[in-house]
């Protein structure tokens, strides 16, 4: 493959051409982008400060919020601060760094969610056993687990990216770098690279879906059994999951598990997988939970005590 490059800047195109149209929608961002991080930064906090919250569900979330601040944080500022120049650029490692920190937060979600999956599983299914298979050592090797497959998905998909040669063009349609648009600016044969990159994102969400479904499945059969109430407070918690599974695998099947193709819709899509999940996941997760709620009650009244004296 050559390796002539004589690109070393891209132009975002954004959302509009339109300068008003485009800041409105940065304002829009900048609001979003700050629910996230109070939000998620807030379930953070709260698990961490109480010692209520010690089982390894709220572990997990707690792992998850952080994951959301992060991912949101790849894309979002560059977009609000991008409202204020009228000449979008980013440098190309800056765009190849902008892909590897997408998909390491991304794909890190990815495993987190099945992980949260596994454990409500065990949970439901295993409640004698559940503190004897989840303990400490258990949950901490689970999340590195899911550090590590985000990082190997990630190094996967931006050392791919990084051996295409780019001469032109360098204008760039969407408002972040991601592997389809930049697959689209390579100036050689990307067939077997695209193949590639389907195959590695593809492959996480499958089989990642899979096991999600195969846990719900399991569960859903499990609970017959169980009293109503039980049954109630089971189907609470994992239909909190299931939503923010549905929030974030639909749109992100829709992007990656298809040909190497860039599509109208695609911008509209990439919000809901960059900033609407991070969005609703304190709310779908954390402030339906009787628990959280409370914790973030007291942590809230021992802050204004503390103030007041």
């Amino acid at each position: 493959m050559a390796t002539t490059n004589n690109v070393t800047e891209l132009i975002l195109l954004g959302f509009s051409p339109n300068q008003d149209v485009q800041k409105t929608i940065s304002v829009m961002f900048l609001l979003m982008y700050t629910a996230i991080v109070l939000g998620n930064g807030l379930i953070v906090v709260t698990i961490m400060g109480n010692k209520g919250l010690t089982s390894p569900m709220y572990f997990f979330l707690g792992y998850l919020s952080f994951v959301e601040i992060c991912y949101c944080s790849v894309t979002a500022p560059k977009l609000i601060l991008d409202s204020f120049i009228e000449r979008k650029i980013i440098s190309l490692k800056g765009c190849i760094t902008q892909i590897f920190f997408l998909h390491f937060f991304g794909g890190t979600e990815i495993f987190l969610l099945t992980v949260m999956a596994y454990d409500r599983y065990v949970a439901i299914c295993k409640p004698l056993h559940y503190t004897v298979i989840m303990n400490w050592r258990a949950c901490g090797l689970l999340v590195g687990a899911a550090w590590g497959g985000g990082l190997l998905h990630s190094v996967g998909q931006t050392f791919l990216i990084s051996q295409l040669p780019f001469c032109g063009p360098k204008v760039l349609d969407h408002y972040f770098c991601d592997v389809h648009p930049v697959l689209k600016l390579a100036c050689s044969d990307t067939f077997l690279i695209g193949v590639l990159i389907i195959a590695n994102g593809g492959s996480i969400s499958v089989i990642s879906f899979t096991v999600l479904l195969a846990s719900y499945v399991v569960i859903l059969h499990a609970l017959s059994t169980q009293t109503s109430e039980g049954r109630r407070k089971a189907l609470s918690t994992c239909a909190s999951h299931v939503a923010v599974v549905g929030l974030f695998f639909i749109p992100c099947s829709f992007v990656y598990m298809r040909p190497c193709v860039t599509l109208p819709a695609d911008k509209i899509v990439a919000v809901f997988y960059t900033v609407v999940t991070p969005l609703l996941n304190p709310i779908i997760y954390s402030f339906r939970n009787a628990e959280v709620k409370n914790a973030m009650r007291r942590l809230i009244g021992r802050k204004v005590i503390w103030e007041e004296k």
